[in-house]
């Protein structure tokens, strides 16, 4: 076994589930294939393809897809994904499929091999890997970590919170456990991978799997002193892949980060960091009144700090202006195509200078669509 992962317990706070009643509909399987074949007419076959899952489904309540509709699948979820901005390149996507992983190790071993895919020495690829999905009276496994990278959040005396605040719970749990990270402001947390059935998988990610940034500024040396950093592969991990009534509950899955999405939030928030009032204070801006805009000033300082550092490591990452203007693009594409193209204003509007970007001057289609990235039942 690897080094860096072992088997757990059984715990309370992880729910082994074995059996689940999960009969594919059949229109949204016929829906599906429909869809494929109408943007992929060069398939050919629909009729014998719609017999052959009416057929499947009716005899053993599901179908399985070929890889063609997999990644199409895959693809189309990103498409459709309403509160994501970086849409532009949904076809570029890269499918790595693993249905055929059903044990827990195994899906800890290709999750730590899908960073190590994505992350490309800095040149971030977008990928998703998709593990088996569930079926009726079987448990497909489960990431439980809500990204395959994430910091801890340790409890200290008197409620404070050293690290990420947002991943308070999870250490808690991971804790309990057996994992003994930290104290640290940036420790990574281990995989707790769930399998089907058994017990639960801890994995340690390795160090050549995980890139951090060191946040330093252009103009200010002492922003070095500020002890800050960010991994460089944001991947979901705790949400479903749903295509054409299947659901595969473990497909984690990455873009490249929006500079804003680390410097206006994660090291932002009040509920997370909270850099804002020790940037400030470096700065040496008046916080005894908000009419001195400080907030908005440090805000600023420290969106140029992260921009500056993922460019000077080499590492993919965009800009909210820029991405905004690929947005509008993309959606000039879909509606070229006659396809809606669906978004929530309030995630696709960049969380600074949100009024000085094209997105915030329109309204948007918010159906929701399938296939998609949904949350676990």
């Amino acid at each position: 076994m690897r080094t860096w992962i072992r088997a757990l317990r059984p715990f309370d706070a992880v729910p082994v589930q074995t059996h689940v009643e999960r009969t594919v509909d059949i229109r949204e399987a016929e829906r599906f294939i429909r869809l494929f074949h109408a943007e992929n007419p060069s398939a050919g076959g629909l009729q014998a393809r719609l017999r052959e899952v009416a057929r499947d489904v009716a005899r053993h309540g599901t179908y399985v897809h070929t890889f063609e509709e997999l990644e199409f699948g895959a693809r189309v979820a990103w498409r459709n994904s309403n509160r994501c901005i970086g849409r532009l390149y949904w076809r570029s996507l890269k499918v790595r499929d693993r249905r055929t992983v059903t044990g827990a190790e195994g899906v800890a071993i290709e999750c730590v091999e899908h960073l190590r895919a994505a992350t490309g020495n800095g040149r971030i690829r977008p990928t998703i890997t998709v593990f088996p999905p569930d079926t009726p009276g079987r448990r497909a496994p489960r990431v439980l970590n809500e990204q395959l990278i994430r910091y801890a959040g340790h409890r200290g005396r008197g409620g404070a919170v050293v690290g990420d605040p947002r991943c308070v719970p999870f250490t808690d749990l991971v804790r309990t456990l057996g994992w003994r990270g930290g104290p640290g402001r940036f420790d990574v947390l281990p995989l707790v991978v769930q399998p089907g059935v058994g017990r639960p998988l801890l994995c340690h990610l390795p160090g050549d799997a995980v890139l951090e940034v060191p946040i330093v500024h252009p103009a200010y040396p002492w922003f070095a002193e500020l002890g800050l950093r960010w991994h460089a592969v944001p991947a979901i991990s705790n949400m479903c892949l749903e295509i054409g009534g299947i659901c595969y509950p473990c497909a984690p899955f990455n873009g490249w980060y929006m500079g804003a999405e680390i410097g206006a939030r994660n090291l932002a928030d009040v509920t997370r960091y909270n850099q804002l009032p020790a940037v400030a204070e470096r700065l040496g801006l008046d916080t005894s009144t908000e009419r001195s805009l400080w907030r908005d000033h440090a805000l600023v300082e420290l969106n140029v700090a992260v921009l500056h550092s993922f460019e000077r490591a080499g590492v993919t990452m965009t800009d909210h202006h820029t991405e905004s203007n690929r947005f509008l693009t993309h959606l000039a594409r879909e509606e070229k195509a006659g396809r809606v193209c669906p978004a929530d204003w309030s995630w696709i509007v960049p969380p600074i200078s949100g009024g000085v970007t094209g997105v915030f001057h329109r309204y948007y289609d918010e159906r929701v669509l399938t296939p998609a990235f949904v949350h676990h039942r």
